[in-house]
């Protein structure tokens, strides 16, 4: 559904006001904002796709930014789910429930993909277009999720993921409905720009929201999914065995990290357990990233991931270039893994390109 022209002006002003009742942890103010713009005039797709989903996406920049705190991240994102659900109920949505379903879709995030509302915008969108959508709601088991298209005969499966790290995840999920006859729609930021690893892993198709993704169904059947395959049919590098050795050992490598770092950052030895734990985090979260840039063979996906996480150190009061002792650790004990030692080439580059000056110090946030 396409905004009329004067529309943009009004829909900042909502915006504005689900943001500030958002932030404030106001449910009744955000609600009562929803409905007021849709009792205005406003489409409910439009108020779901443009006032909705952009102010959720702003929770999570000015968390990056370090204007909000997670608690308060977590609060608005909690009021914005009770406005999906108070927009839900409404006569508009209703009516649009009532009508004979255009097909039946399940709608799911990825097993351990806790970013549930892009889905659940999602499954909004595609019932005021008639679909009859059963919304599996976040972290769904694949042998469950799979239990239910038996049981349903789902016409496709509509699956979500924002974090890159669950893309192997993803990838058996997608084979696994397929392998039922289900034809797959990906959605997400985790399948990348443009939606690249959607396609690298199979899926019969890509959305970038919840518009995009209806009218794809309307244009028609998704095509008919390929026949049972194995994952080195869709990745032949992962031959190579390097993402299985660097997934296996993720926990001996931030171990050997962490005691690395001690012997080469003598400030450790002052830190609280908070910091300590954290530092653990970040490295922890740098292993995955790697392991999944060896799963789809894209150095950009761990430098983008470093480039993020240093802006992210830099908004909160630590110098990007604390990354490098622990790439430097990691990567002394990868040097036999020859693509995983590129990937760590172009994760330093990342993190120098976000900050030019060598810094000495530490790899964990400080608060």
């Amino acid at each position: 559904m396409t905004c009329t022209d004067e529309l943009p002006s009004g829909l900042s002003a909502w915006r504005d006001k689900l943001w500030n009742a958002a932030v404030a942890g106001d449910e009744y103010a955000a609600s009562d904002a929803a409905l007021a713009a849709l009792d205005s005039g406003i489409p409910l797709e439009t108020l779901l796709l443009e006032v909705v989903a952009p102010v959720q996406g702003r929770v999570g920049s000015e968390w990056e930014a370090n204007r909000l705190t997670v608690a308060q991240e977590h609060a608005a994102t909690a009021v914005n789910e009770r406005v999906l659900a108070a927009l839900a109920h409404h006569p508009v949505a209703r009516a649009a429930a009532s009508r004979p379903p255009a097909g039946r879709v399940a709608v799911a995030c990825i097993d351990g993909e806790w970013h549930a509302m892009p889905a659940r915008i999602l499954s909004e969108v595609l019932r005021l277009r008639g679909w009859r959508v059963d919304y599996l709601g976040a972290q769904v088991p694949t042998p469950h999720l799979i239990a239910h298209l038996h049981r349903t005969a789902c016409d496709v499966v509509a699956l979500s993921s924002s974090i890159p790290i669950r893309l192997p995840t993803a990838h058996a999920a997608i084979t696994a409905c397929q392998a039922t006859g289900t034809p797959v729609m990906a959605g997400g930021a985790a399948f990348g720009p443009g939606g690249r690893y959607a396609r690298l892993l199979g899926a019969d198709a890509w959305a970038p929201d919840g518009g995009a993704a209806a009218d794809r169904l309307a244009a028609g059947p998704l095509p008919r999914p390929p026949a049972p395959r194995q994952a080195a049919d869709d990745l032949p590098h992962l031959d190579d065995q390097e993402y299985t050795m660097v997934s296996r050992s993720a926990r001996r490598l931030v171990r050997d990290v962490m005691n690395g770092l001690e012997e080469r950052v003598p400030a450790m030895a002052a830190y609280t357990p908070q910091q300590r734990r954290h530092t653990a985090e970040d490295i922890a979260h740098i292993v995955d990233f790697l392991a999944a840039a060896l799963y789809v063979d894209d150095p950009e996906l761990f430098g983008s991931f470093l480039g993020w996480t240093a802006g992210v150190l830099v908004a909160r009061g630590v110098p990007a270039g604390t990354l490098l002792p622990a790439l430097d650790l990691l990567g002394g004990r990868l040097e036999e893994f020859p693509r995983a030692t590129a990937m760590m080439t172009h994760g330093r580059d990342a993190v120098r390109a976000a900050s030019p000056s060598p810094f000495p110090g530490h790899p964990g946030k400080t608060a």
